[in-house]
């Protein structure tokens, strides 16, 4: 797969480790970046709506709140 998979979280985000838990066992290679420490990564999910973390991106595709589970999450990864 050669999409960019990127988790944006927060500290002490108990969906946001299930995420990364998640695509662990799936064999994802995906980045982290914390929405608390990065301003650039926060103004674009605010600029997507997204105001909850943990956010899947998968490309350009971005996932969230009800939509992270486990068939959309694979279904965006192509698995």
């Amino acid at each position: 797969m050669a999409e960019t998979v990127i988790v944006y979280s927060t500290p002490f985000c108990a969906p946001c480790e299930k995420l990364k838990r998640y695509l662990k066992a799936q064999d994802v290679e995906f980045s982290v970046v914390d929405l608390m420490m990065d301003e650039e990564a926060a103004d674009l999910m605010a600029s997507k709506k997204l105001y909850s973390a943990p956010v899947l991106r998968v490309g350009e595709q971005f996932l969230a709140g009800q939509n992270l589970v486990p068939e959309k999450i694979d279904a965006a990864l192509g698995i």
